[in-house]
């Protein structure tokens, strides 16, 4: 997996950001080993405007490419690492998701052609 872009608005994307975006974001590679080398990541972290005082102000959205899809997360909260940490949460589970349907569809593939070939040699 790779991270194409880290982009921040309306905050000041800091080294500690940035390497905290990338270490999240990273441990779902061992989930997209199957879509490799065409998963990329674009994050994009910031403040939702410049007047919010309080109140869940801070978001991380984060958009994957994976061949045949397109998976798109948007998470605001109080803290900008909640924010980031619910994000690659959220995105974990519709990989897991889109793994889960992915091999269903493959099981039950085999299956099929399993009572093919059984109805065949009947015959």
């Amino acid at each position: 997996m790779q991270i194409n872009k880290i982009k921040a608005t309306n905050i000041e994307l800091t080294e500690a950001i940035k390497a905290y975006v990338e270490e999240k974001f990273l441990s779902l590679a061992k989930l997209t080993v199957n879509y490799e080398p065409a998963a990329t990541v674009d994050i994009e972290v910031g403040k939702e405007s410049e007047h919010h005082q309080k109140g869940p102000f801070f978001k991380c959205e984060a958009t994957m490419q994976i061949p045949g899809d397109v998976i798109r997360v948007d998470v605001a909260d109080e803290d900008l690492y909640a924010a980031i940490d619910k994000a690659k949460d959220l995105l974990k589970d519709r990989l897991a998701e889109k793994k889960d349907v992915m091999v269903g569809r493959r099981h039950e593939s085999s299956e099929e052609s399993e009572v093919t070939e059984d109805t065949t040699a009947s015959i």
